[in-house]
């Protein structure tokens, strides 16, 4: 086994606050974020130290296709399971729902 981890995400995003509202819904808690002149962008802190940005795209920064895999607790609207979801970029989104004592 590797003993490397994934520490940053970054996705960009078109449809910015749209996806942040999807991934949020999944449970992540998102900050808004500017770092000198960089663009505004949000991000969360993932357990493990990991690290899920957003960023607005421009003609330079485009996220393409891309399949991610999150585990997040279940919830009202999203009971235990595995489900595939598309962001509001048509990213797939892979999604293990576990309840909050597995989480």
């Amino acid at each position: 086994m590797s003993d490397v981890r994934m520490t940053l995400v970054v996705l960009y995003s078109t449809r910015l606050e749209e996806c942040r509202r999807f991934y949020a819904g999944l449970g992540l808690d998102f900050a808004y974020e500017k770092h000198g002149q960089g663009h505004g962008h949000y991000a969360a802190e993932l357990g493990g130290g990991g690290v899920f940005e957003l960023y607005p795209a421009t003609t330079s920064l485009v996220t393409g296709a891309a399949r991610l895999g999150l585990t997040v607790a279940a919830s009202d609207t999203l009971p235990p399971g595995r489900s595939v979801l598309r962001d509001p970029d048509g990213r797939a989104v892979d999604v293990l729902s576990v309840s909050r004592a597995a989480s």
